[in-house]
């Protein structure tokens, strides 16, 4: 336990510095003196890194860092006899959407870096894991067991399994669709009861991570995205090694024909020939993972077309690129690159090539996109982050779902692109399937951390794009805290009928408002008596 005065850390609502003291002392006396800290070092990497330096305001009180589910369970109850919010983070790199930091000053983090255990079953291929297990955790897991199974991942490899499932977070592999790869949560209550979803609520069910039901209603959608609870182990399920990966990459020349891209897309992704996430990009957001934005422009304002096309063609990019994949037995993987190919080379200006590999090769595969469509993490991917900026570069993103045709894909960027434009800012746009039948529309907003206006104009430029966008029905998958009261305010439907729903079982379960409180812009019945949100 840190030796500093406890009282010089930032303080919850409603609670004073003597009583914050007290409480650190009692989390101290539940799970070890050796697992609370509120020092500066100690504190330092939980905060948002994508902010004006110096300038964070909803800073951590301490943080806990517990060793299993029983001290999180002491934790927890700690936490509601002394009304102190809590903050659950895996890994903390949840960058572009608010990093490690809590989203109310004076939260005590709870750091699961010590929670780390994986245990692989092979025979049914999937994994059990704790919170803190980030991907290359997974990963090489995975190789020391000699198993033949890969882990559908996220581009970066630091981030953790769990908080990324828990985001609705986005992986590429067949399995991962719709979210689908999670089974069975165990899960700590904010009364610190032990809970199970699905099977789990039966003894010694060994369906839990198998069978995502149980008896009843379904539970296990209410802890993502949610303040209900803090997960603490979670089933992960993984794919059998293929005979064949042939990662696969599609050119586009002419931006005009990107909704055709979409309507093929969604075609083949129906039919299932491409039964994966596919990754489709434009210009500028494939550039920013291989260059700055300083290396083709310096102007202010929104690089303009000829110099984007210039980037297109010096990097061979197309002015549209889809980063997919192929999976299986030989002949089945040659039928279905024949029959894609020729779907999308009908359209104009479209080309699209891969190369088939085997398992031996995976692992060594130097480009770092392909890597990742066969579970390999890397950091590789990570330099996105400094398109403005450099090393103090950063990014804000606004990711609201829309359908997967043409007519959408060409509205929705005809407006974020046209809404970047007016704002001064390049326009950095994607797509990522959820399933065949929807998209999130990926906004990029980079900005330099050094540039105090130009970071505000950023954040404020992507809630200004929650508001028009929900004016579409375009809702956001996954909200920042800077705009996440706005996020849930476009759910109106029925006097915000969902809101009030998720309020109720906030207030039902968690009286005291202690975990996360304002996550997805859900605060409870106290710290709405506070005045949050405050907006």
């Amino acid at each position: 336990m840190s030796t500093e005065d406890p009282t010089t850390r930032p303080t919850p609502p409603g609670v004073s510095e003597a009583e914050l003291a007290q409480a650190l002392v009692a989390f101290a006396a539940a799970i070890g003196d050796d697992k609370v800290a509120w020092d500066d070092e100690s504190l330092r990497d939980f905060q948002d890194p994508f902010q004006v330096p110096g300038t964070a305001t909803t800073l951590p009180a301490a943080v806990v860092t517990p060793t299993s589910t029983e001290d999180v369970q002491a934790v927890v109850r700690v936490a509601n006899e002394h009304k102190i919010p809590l903050w659950p983070i895996g890994r903390g790199k949840n960058n572009g959407y608010g990093g490690a930091a809590p989203w109310v000053r004076g939260a005590v983090m709870v750091s699961f870096k010590e929670m780390t255990k994986v245990e692989i079953d092979p025979e049914l291929g999937y994994a059990m894991l704790e919170p803190g297990v980030s991907w290359f955790d997974l990963h090489d897991a995975i190789e020391a067991g000699g198993h033949d199974l890969v882990a559908s991942i996220v581009d970066i490899g630091w981030g953790g399994v769990v908080s990324n499932t828990l985001e609705h977070g986005l992986t590429y592999m067949p399995n991962s669709l719709d979210q689908a790869a999670h089974c069975g949560f165990e899960v700590v209550l904010p009364d610190g009861q032990l809970y199970r979803t699905g099977s789990g609520g039966m003894d010694d069910n060994p369906t839990w991570p198998l069978y995502k039901r149980g008896l009843g209603p379904t539970t296990t959608e209410l802890f993502m995205q949610s303040n209900f609870g803090i997960v603490t182990k979670m089933g992960y399920w993984l794919m059998p090694k293929p005979e064949v990966y042939m990662p696969l990459w599609l050119q586009l020349w002419d931006d005009a024909q990107m909704p055709a891209v979409v309507d093929a897309l969604r075609a083949l992704m129906l039919d299932g020939t491409i039964d994966m996430r596919p990754q489709l990009s434009n210009t500028l957001c494939m550039a920013s993972m291989l260059s700055a934005r300083s290396d083709w422009y310096d102007d202010a304002g929104p690089i303009p077309e000829e110099v984007i096309d210039r980037i297109a063609t010096e990097l061979g990019l197309g002015r549209w690129m889809m980063r997919f994949a192929l999976y299986g037995d030989e002949t089945v993987v040659d039928h279905n690159f024949a029959k894609l190919k020729k779907r999308f080379e009908a359209i104009p200006s479209v080309s699209v090539f891969g190369e088939k590999h085997g398992a031996e090769e995976w692992e060594t595969l130097p480009n770092p996109h392909e890597r990742v469509q066969i579970g390999v993490p890397s950091q590789d991917l990570y330099k996105m982050a400094g398109w403005s900026g450099g090393e103090e570069g950063g990014h804000v993103d606004f990711s609201p779902v829309i359908p997967l045709t043409a007519s959408h894909a060409r509205k929705a960027q005809d407006l974020f692109r046209s809404l970047c434009h007016e704002a001064g800012l390049d326009y950095l746009g994607g797509m990522l399937p959820i399933n065949a039948r929807s998209t999130t529309f990926i906004n990029v907003i980079p900005f330099d951390t050094k540039n105090p206006e130009q970071v505000h104009r950023a954040y404020e430029h992507a809630k200004h794009m929650v508001e028009v966008a929900g004016k579409m029905g375009y809702g956001e998958y996954r909200a920042h805290p800077y705009f996440a009261d706005v996020a849930m305010d476009q759910f109106g439907f029925n006097d915000h009928a969902q809101l009030r729903l998720n309020e109720q079982l906030k207030d039902t379960l968690d009286p005291n408002g202690i975990i996360a409180p304002g996550k997805s812009g859900i605060w409870g019945s106290r710290l709405r008596a506070e005045g949050y949100p405050q907006r």
